[in-house]
């Protein structure tokens, strides 16, 4: 019929790949490895492998300014849940530290040992330890996985005491995911092992934000439009009062993180200011 309009068919895995656009990708992880080894030997302000869980993995790294520290940063690395743990993102925590706060960098039991909502939980148990430690104000940053890890710590069903919420002034989920029920269309999920309700009840999007909230989606203009459109489809869930969504130009999901590393740059201004 004219004016009928086909579905359009969507390759939800093509949505998602990262690597296949960008120039150079799989130089990316042993350039990070590299450089948070590199940044590991210079820090005599290290503290390495502190146990918040029995599992090998459920450990973090603490950074600690040269001052007395204003608060704690709490950054979650990606890789989607199946990848990569907390040493290839020690380099990351020098804006934040350099600014005189205090970093936490944990790693998490990966997919398919475990599932996303086990996942949350570790991360909701690091989050607590860290807090118990340390009764200043605690700010979290998330990329891609990590980014929907600590979008999740603000949803209203969220798995923190309300006094940790108390503490939590700031989170910014870089190229997070926040609605993950697409994933269910991916060969991706043969690992993660989704279901229909899994996936709802681990899509922050779907879930209205606790009374304290501050929520910043932070994007690259040359992302994928899956992630720039999950970063904007939060803000749009929560709301203006509760979120925002910052398209960083000139950077793809590989390097939007990067500026982390640097005490003056705009993430940095925006995580912390």
């Amino acid at each position: 019929m004219p004016g009928k309009r086909k579905n359009r068919m969507i390759d939800w895995d093509d949505a998602y790949e990262n690597s296949a656009y960008i120039p150079g990708a799989g130089h990316y992880p042993d350039q990070w490895k590299d450089l948070a080894k590199a940044y590991r030997k210079s820090a005599n302000f290290l503290e390495r492998d502190i146990s918040y869980g029995s599992h090998p993995r459920e450990k973090y790294d603490l950074f600690q300014p040269d001052t007395p520290s204003k608060g704690v940063l709490v950054f979650v690395h990606g890789g989607y849940w199946m990848k990569l743990d907390k040493s290839f993102w020690s380099h990351l925590s020098e804006g934040a530290r350099a600014r005189g706060w205090t970093v936490a960098i944990p790693s998490y039991v990966l997919a398919p040992e475990a599932r996303i909502a086990e996942i949350t939980r570790q991360i909701a148990t690091a989050i607590t330890q860290i807090s118990n430690s340390h009764k200043g104000p605690i700010r979290l940053a998330g990329h891609s996985a990590g980014g929907h890890l600590v979008s999740r710590m603000l949803c209203a069903d969220g798995p923190l005491s309300a006094n940790v919420y108390g503490q939590i002034e700031h989170v910014v989920s870089i190229s997070g995911l926040h609605d993950l029920r697409p994933l269910l269309k991916t060969k991706m999920n043969q690992v993660l092992g989704l279901t229909k309700t899994e996936a709802e009840a681990e899509s922050a999007c779907l879930f209205g934000p606790v009374d304290n909230a501050r929520l910043t989606t932070w994007v690259g203009s040359k992302e994928r439009p899956e992630f720039i459109r999950q970063s904007q489809l939060q803000v749009k869930a929560w709301g203006d009062t509760k979120a925002n969504c910052i398209i960083d130009p000139d950077h793809h999901h590989f390097s939007v993180i990067g500026d982390l590393a640097k005490p003056s740059s705009p993430i940095v201004n925006c995580l912390l200011g």
